[in-house]
Parts: structure tokens; C-alpha cells; sequence
């Protein structure tokens, strides 16, 4: 059963609104303040707000696979006319007024602004007590998954952590270094870990749970180069209880959702208008002909080509690989929109296999690391590797996380925490020109005057 939040946007989308710009946010109508965050019903409904947002064009639905996996050396694609706003990512010839940054920026500091509300006002609500500490935990772990990818992706940006009613005219936002961000998501995510829960059953299966927060918070601590500190973390994580699903071919499509492997995912829903997602569609040959926009995110030849032969993440994978075209990708199943881009598969941010590469990660070369390695390889029907096979342990490594987390916006994260990212993409002809951050949308440098525009921009 999904997670449901779909119901609560009827009530809250009068009460929580946000203006097109984050140094323009105003995210609670006045008139409503009085009438609204009273109940604990009010603040469940407030948190599921937060989750909503995760579905919108500026996050999973669309920005953040452009920014994560268009953007590496794993997929292409070759659009013209409108769809050159996103074609631009792949060739790092993006600008500081495209729609898909600002769209990033601006939903992900929407979704920010919803869980400051709720983290503002739990305490002035009467609910019991472990209720308030779960949407807490709740609120706090969203916030940093937003927060995570601002900071992967832009660098330098505002750290907002308290309620906005309103801005004042000529009023100015500051940025602070990613290296601070990470630190505060260390203790958001810390703190949530502690209040929620393992697991949930019936309509609460799809909340964050302990592991949810535990993943994120070892992928910040590795990001940041505390690998002892991510050990710990990832070793809690393996004790919530997670196994590799046997069969790669059944992690994703919405007859998978919520499996033994499975971490936190988005919840889409088709048949509501505004709830399915329009990347099922998108990335694959066998439904896009539904969708005027046409196929996206098209596997790169480079990524076709490094899957080992037997290797059944392949077939699991990706169809239409010929040896003149690269194909796209099935791994999201083959779902018929109720609609177009209107499809009921969710997203899954996280799930156990990244969980065993970030510990083989943190714990660097060693027996443990290519055990953990090859229980994800076992899966996938190939041989072990060790010390002996050819290669870096880096490059053995950021190999496997490449093929067996493939088109699930890991991958150019992965480049830049490895420290490879110029040297991959030149090494495929797109060299990055100094784009190793997005540019700072033009909206905001021309509303805050102190902020510093990223380089290559």
C-alpha cells in the first residue's frame, strides 16, 4: 500500500503557497494562520506537504535527474527547439537563467520553507508526544534531502532553517559554504534518525524511516571525507533490517515498490492529474511515442558498454541497444500512463545496494570491501573481484556503482566525490569548462547583491 499524501493538497494548497522565487518567499497566507497548524491533524497534513513537493517539475519529477544523470557520462540527450533548455546540461553549455536550475532552486527551497513551518510550530500543538517527535524526525530528514541536493549542486547557498512569513522589501539572503551546510544536515539527520521510526505498515509504508535518514547522513559524512564516521553510520543502517532483492529485474515499477531493498522512495500516484510522474514515459522507447516531448535521458554508449558481459543488471536495465543506437532504459518497468505524464511509478531514492557501496566506500581497500562489493555482483550473476583484478579500488568501485545504480541520480555525485569528474567527462569529449556546480539562478544574483555567481558561469 502507497504512502498517501495526495489527499492533504486540497486542504493546504490555500495555506501553504510560495511566490515563483525563494528570495521572494512568503510561504503562509495570513488569513489562514489563524485557522490552521491548531491539531495534530493540521501538522500531519503540513508534513505531507513537505513530501508532495518532492514530486514537482524542480525535484524528482524532472531537475534533479537532469542535474544528477543527464549531467554525467551516463546519459545524452540530443534535443532541439524547446528542448534545447535541457540539452544544454549534457554539453555544459547550460546558462544562469535556464528554467531547470531555477526550477531546482526554487522547489527544493519550497519544500525547505514547508518543513521550517512545521519544525516552527509542533511545539505550540497538542498531540502526544511521540506523534510530535516522528513528524519532527519526518520534517528534518525532508529538509536535508533538499538541502543535499542544493548543496551537491549549486555549493554556496542560503541556509535557512527557521519560519519566513514574509520578506521585507530590499531584504537580502547570504550564502554559506556547502561545508556548512553538510555540517548542519550531520545533525538535522543525526536528530532524525533518533525519532523515527524502523518501519510502518499500512497507509504510513513510504514515510522516512531511521534508515532513510541513516543512508543520507553517510552519504553527507562521505561527501564531506569522515569515512570513519560513515562506517558507523552505515554499519547502524544494515541492523534496520534491509536485503538485496534476489531478482534485479523486480526493484523498480509499481508492482516492486517497497521491497526488502527498498529505502525511501517518492510516491507517485497516476489517475489524479497532478500526482503521476512523466519520467516513466520519458525514459523509455517503448512508451514514448505517448509523449509529445519525446525520449530522454538516453544511455550513453560509454554506459551500454561498460556492463560486463552476463552481467543481468543489462538486460534489466536497458532495450533497443543496437550497434548504432544505444537504447533507453526499462528500469522503471513499462507502466502505461493513465495519461501523458501521468505515470503511477514511484522514484526510489534510496535503496540497500547503495547502502553496501558506501560501506565498501567508507571502509576503503580491504577483505570487507570487495565482500561487500561482490554481494552486490552475486546479484547480478558475475564473478568476484578482489585486490588482484585489474585496476584502482576507486575505480573498481565508482565501475560498480556506475552499472548497478545507473539512471537513479547517483552518478554525478559520484564523480565529484571521487574527484573525477573533469577528467570522465573530457575523457568523453564534454569537457566541463570549470561547470562542476550549476549556476546560482539569475533571479536571485540580481535580488542579493552579496552573492557570489559559481565559476564557469
Amino acid at each position: 500500500m502507497k504512502f498517501k499524501y495526495i489527499f492533504s493538497m486540497v486542504l493546504i494548497s490555500s495555506i501553504l503557497s510560495c511566490s515563483d522565487s525563494f528570495t521572494d518567499l512568503a510561504p503562509i497566507s495570513q488569513r489562514n494562520v489563524g485557522i490552521f497548524y491548531e491539531t495534530a491533524t493540521d501538522m500531519q497534513v503540513a508534513v505531507n506537504a513537505i513530501y508532495n513537493t518532492l514530486k514537482t517539475d524542480g525535484c524528482y519529477n524532472q531537475s534533479y535527474w537532469v542535474l544528477q544523470e543527464l549531467r554525467s557520462d551516463n546519459t545524452f540527450w540530443d534535443g532541439t527547439g524547446l528542448a534545447e533548455e535541457i540539452t544544454v546540461f549534457d554539453k555544459f553549455t547550460d546558462i544562469s537563467t535556464s528554467d531547470i536550475t531555477e526550477a531546482a532552486w526554487n522547489d527544493s527551497y519550497l519544500g525547505i520553507a514547508r518543513a521550517n513551518i512545521v519544525l516552527a510550530r509542533l511545539d505550540g500543538v497538542e498531540m502526544d508526544a511521540s506523534q510530535r517527535e516522528q513528524l519532527r524526525g519526518e520534517a528534518l530528514f525532508l529538509r536535508s534531502l533538499f538541502y543535499y541536493h542544493l548543496a551537491v549542486g549549486f555549493g554556496n547557498i542560503p541556509l535557512v532553517l527557521t519560519e519566513t512569513a514574509s520578506v521585507a522589501e530590499g531584504q537580502q539572503h547570504s550564502q554559506v559554504d556547502a561545508a556548512t551546510v553538510f555540517a548542519q544536515l550531520v545533525n538535522d539527520l543525526t536528530e532524525a534518525e533518533s525519532k523515527l521510526q524502523e518501519r510502518y505498515t499500512g497507509g504510513d509504508v513510504g514515510r522516512a524511516t531511521k534508515g532513510a535518514a541513516g543512508t543520507l547522513l553517510a552519504k553527507v559524512q562521505l561527501t564531506t571525507g569522515d569515512n570513519a564516521s560513515a562506517t558507523t553510520t552505515l554499519r547502524r543502517v544494515m541492523g534496520y533490517g534491509y536485503s538485496l532483492v534476489s531478482d534485479y529485474a523486480q526493484l523498480l515499477g509499481p508492482e516492486n515498490e517497497h521491497n526488502s531493498e527498498s529505502i525511501f522512495e517518492v510516491e507517485f500516484e497516476g489517475g489524479f492529474g497532478d500526482q503521476g510522474n512523466s519520467f516513466t514515459s520519458q525514459f523509455n522507447g517503448d512508451l514514448a511515442t505517448s509523449v509529445t516531448s519525446g525520449l530522454r535521458n538516453i544511455p550513453e554508449r560509454g554506459l551500454v558498454d561498460a556492463y560486463e558481459v552476463g552481467d543481468a543488471r543489462f538486460a534489466a536495465s536497458l532495450a533497443g541497444v543496437t550497434a548504432d543506437n544505444t537504447g533507453w532504459t526499462i528500469k522503471y518497468g513499462i507502466t502505461n500512463a493513465f495519461s501523458e505524464d501521468d505515470a503511477p511509478n514511484n522514484w526510489v531514492v534510496f535503496r540497500y545496494a547503495d547502502v553496501l557501496l558506501m560501506l565498501a566506500e567508507a571502509l576503503g581497500e580491504g577483505t570487507e570491501a570487495y565482500a561487500l562489493i561482490n554481494e552486490v555482483r552475486t546479484r547480478a550473476g558475475l564473478p568476484n573481484i578482489d585486490a588482484n583484478t585489474p585496476g584502482s579500488f576507486a575505480d573498481k568501485l565508482l565501475q560498480e556503482r556506475r552499472v548497478e545504480l545507473a539512471f537513479e541520480n547517483h552518478r554525478w555525485a559520484d564523480l565529484l566525490r571521487f574527484g573525477v569528474a573533469e577528467s570522465v567527462m573530457s575523457a568523453q569529449g564534454k569537457p566541463t569548462n570549470g561547470k562542476l556546480l550549476f549556476a546560482i539562478p539569475q533571479r536571485e544574483m540580481d535580488l542579493n547583491s552579496g552573492f557570489r555567481q559559481n565559476s564557469g558561469y
